[in-house]
């Protein structure tokens, strides 16, 4: 009985171990659960971390984009604004672009110590009495102011002279040319030789064709309104066709002139070349300049760049010694001289570059530096020197590299040597003042060359005046003429010569050739 007793205790023992194993077990396994679930959980924490992670990085990156795109739309609102902004001191647009709202008048010059108008000494240019005059009417008069009486026979006490300077009464003079027939004993008739230009029973004669070629050339008439102007003051009623004819018959004479300017032009110590636009036959074409102070010849060309600058023959004839002034545009550099840049051109970029933001302390100082070393040279030029003292020069190089310096730091997020495509204006002007210091100083070095191309500009003015007033040439053959009796205009102005005489000159058959040129 104590053994049954045993056995059921053992018993009870054994299934209360089985029991507790089983609960074991089932911990165990809630326990293996739970952590399972917790490193299903720390799985998902981590792969949830990575894609935080991956988006992050994803909006750094979208965030370094748009802060770039920003950038670039700052600078291209900044740029649209330059454009607006732009006028005649702070670009090449001319004065009449600008309308009625014109803004102040900003000059670089100082206000000089003397006062304005004609200085003591200027000889002035007053209508004054010539000592022969053409015709003298006596004036008498006829009763005394005072008493009355009669005045024939009193004697001339003094006489006060009156001059009238006016045009006499404009018509044609006709010259009748007879050209004498005679036999000699012989029976054979000869008829004296007529003169030159008495080639038909009636013609216009050098005068007449000057007087039109003249309206059209030199003051760019229409041909309609050529033809009024002879009709209505000379009495000489021509078709349109007329006057167009003697235009085109006057420039084809110029083939010796302007092969000599060509080759004078190319012989050049320093030579200004300029280019602009004109309309020809509806289409836009180019006309180039080359010009020295005593020179100039025009080309006119459907392209604007070094195809059309070859073809005119002047550029690439030039020496590598040869000073090549311009206006900084890039076809200019493919020829093989020695540059230099247009400081007129150069002070307006740095006048728009001082406007945009954070700029102007850089811009507005390079523009003081170059007018002190043109200030500077002019002075040099009229004591007679013929360069700077080096240690001068140098100070001035020295200041400038400062400035550009000063320019790029200015600019932090632009570096320079880069490309010009989406910079802003200033910083492409800067980053050419940096690679050119040689050529935009050049008028420092060699006081030959002018601070500014405007001579160049002054010279290829007229082309917009005869856009203006006659509007667009009809044909090349037309602009070929046109470019080639402005170069034969435009050269006798720079050497002395009345417009009207070279012109009446070329229809005698005579072209006039300035002195350099007589042997050509």
């Amino acid at each position: 009985m104590a053994r049954s007793a045993g056995e059921r205790a053992l018993r009870v023992e054994v299934a209360e171990l089985r029991a507790a194993n089983v609960e074991q077990r089932r911990r165990q396994l809630v326990l293996e659960e739970q952590v399972a679930a917790q490193q299903e959980l720390i799985g998902t924490q981590r792969a949830q971390l990575q894609t935080l992670g991956e988006q992050v990085q994803a909006l750094a990156e979208m965030r370094g984009l748009l802060e770039q795109e920003n950038r670039l739309l700052r600078e291209q609102v900044a740029e649209l604004e330059r454009r607006l902004g732009q006028n005649p001191r702070n670009s090449n647009k001319p004065p009449s672009s600008e309308g009625y709202e014109k803004p102040a008048p900003r000059s670089r010059r100082e206000i000089p110590d003397r006062p304005s108008g004609g200085q003591p000494g200027h000889p002035g240019r007053t209508l004054r009495q010539v000592a022969d005059p053409d015709e003298r009417v006596i004036h008498r008069p006829q009763s005394c102011a005072g008493c009355g009486a009669s005045l024939a026979d009193a004697p001339v006490t003094s006489v006060e002279a009156r001059q009238v300077v006016d045009l006499p009464e404009l018509a044609l003079r006709v010259v009748e040319h007879l050209l004498e027939h005679r036999r000699c004993h012989r029976g054979q008739t000869t008829m004296a030789p007529a003169p030159d230009g008495v080639g038909a029973p009636v013609q216009y004669g050098p005068g007449l064709r000057g007087v039109a070629t003249y309206l059209l050339a030199a003051q760019h008439l229409p041909l309609a309104r050529t033809a009024d102007l002879l009709a209505e003051l000379l009495g000489a009623p021509v078709s349109q066709g007329t006057p167009a004819g003697w235009y085109a018959t006057a420039a084809a004479a110029l083939e010796r002139f302007d092969r000599a300017v060509t080759a004078r032009l190319a012989e050049a110590d320093v030579l200004g070349a300029d280019e602009t636009g004109i309309r020809v036959e509806g289409t836009l074409a180019w006309v180039h300049a080359a010009r020295t102070e005593a020179l100039t010849r025009y080309t006119i060309s459907a392209r604007r760049g070094v195809e059309a600058m070859r073809a005119a023959g002047v550029l690439p004839a030039l020496s590598p010694d040869t000073v090549l002034l311009h206006d900084f545009w890039a076809p200019y550099w493919t020829f093989d001289v020695v540059h230099a840049v247009c400081g007129a051109h150069l002070l307006r970029e740095l006048t728009a570059a001082a406007e945009a933001d954070g700029q102007a302390a850089w811009a507005e100082a390079i523009g003081r530096l170059l007018g002190e070393i043109h200030h500077t040279i002019d002075a040099a030029r009229n004591a007679g020197a013929d360069e700077l003292a080096p240690q001068l020069l140098a100070g001035y190089r020295r200041r400038y590299d400062r400035l550009i310096a000063a320019g790029w730091a200015a600019n932090p997020d632009h570096s320079p040597g880069r490309g010009t495509q989406r910079r802003p204006a200033h910083v492409n002007l800067l980053n050419r003042l940096d690679g050119h210091r040689n050529e935009v100083l050049r008028f420092a070095e060699d006081l030959r060359v002018p601070f500014t191309n405007n001579g160049a500009e002054r010279d290829i003015r007229p082309v917009k005046i005869r856009m203006k007033i006659a509007g667009c040439l009809r044909s090349m053959a037309g602009a070929e003429a046109f470019c080639r009796l402005r170069s034969y205009l435009s050269t006798a102005a720079k050497q002395g010569q009345s417009a009207f005489a070279v012109l009446r000159r070329l229809h005698e058959g005579d072209a006039w050739m300035p002195t350099a040129l007589q042997m050509s």
